[in-house]
């Protein structure tokens, strides 16, 4: 039986210390074989690996179709190549999910 994705304490632990940041060119082979996901920095990675792992279709359709979940496109894999980009990533079998580090706000004295 299936636990609610919002009350999996122990896997959202799990997922969470096995998060790292790992640099884009680690990741080329997986991309290469089209398992690399998007995820947008509005969402929380680890969430989105829980629901994942839960088959949450109903959030996941919706991330989708608002363009905030998505396989690693040609042009997102050619900038973070060229940029050097550090991604936040995770394992959810057979996917790998990517973020970029959220933006940082930075206050003026």
């Amino acid at each position: 039986m299936q636990t609610k994705p919002e009350k999996d304490i122990e896997l959202r632990n799990k997922v969470n210390r096995e998060t790292a940041r790992l640099p884009w060119t680690e990741l080329l082979k997986h991309f290469a074989q089209g398992n690399v996901v998007w995820i947008a920095d509005t969402l929380d990675l680890v969430d989105v690996a829980v629901r994942i792992s839960h088959d949450d279709k109903a959030n996941i359709s919706r991330w989708m179709e608002a363009g905030l979940l998505a396989k690693v496109s040609d042009e997102q894999a050619q900038r973070w190549l060229e940029t050097n980009a550090e991604l936040w990533a995770c394992v959810v079998s057979p996917f790998i999910l990517v973020q970029q580090q959220k933006a940082v706000a930075t206050s003026v004295h």
